[in-house]
């Protein structure tokens, strides 16, 4: 981590909370029609056209093995800093929440994520936990 604050997009899934860094974020957008691909993997619900470009819409909920909520959101990653070589990428959310600070000091990288590519940390915040992931280690294929 970092010594200045890090700004975060916080987002559920489920019944859990989670946030991604602001940086990886391009745009969210509303769950529009997705087209099936034939063949991919389980968590790849499809691609759909977001202006001109086709992305890959991704369900962390199948990767993260999440039930419950109903995806209303897609969050669009930059595929430049996200390092995927496959373009661009969104994931199916239940609800984004808001865009907040998070203080270093309050991340926890806990025994459980130490060997988890997914999970960048645990932040402590207001009196429950947000669970911090790293959208590099989630791939399309």
């Amino acid at each position: 981590m970092s010594d200045a604050t890090n700004q975060v997009l916080e987002f559920q899934l489920g019944d859990e909370t989670y946030c991604v860094s602001i940086d990886y974020v391009t745009e969210i957008v509303d769950v529009g029609e997705l087209t099936s691909v034939p063949n991919a993997p389980p968590h790849v619900e499809g691609v759909m056209d977001l202006r001109g470009r086709t992305t890959s819409i991704i369900n962390p909920k199948t990767v993260f093995d999440i039930d419950g909520g109903e995806p209303s959101r897609i969050i669009v990653f930059d595929p430049e800093i996200a390092d995927d070589e496959q373009g661009a990428v969104g994931w199916l959310v239940d609800e984004v929440h808001q865009v907040s600070q998070v203080d270093p000091e309050n991340v926890d990288r806990s025994p459980t994520t130490d060997d988890v590519d997914s999970v960048r940390g645990v932040v402590k915040r207001d009196g429950g936990f947000v669970i911090w992931v790293n959208p590099d280690a989630i791939r399309t294929a």
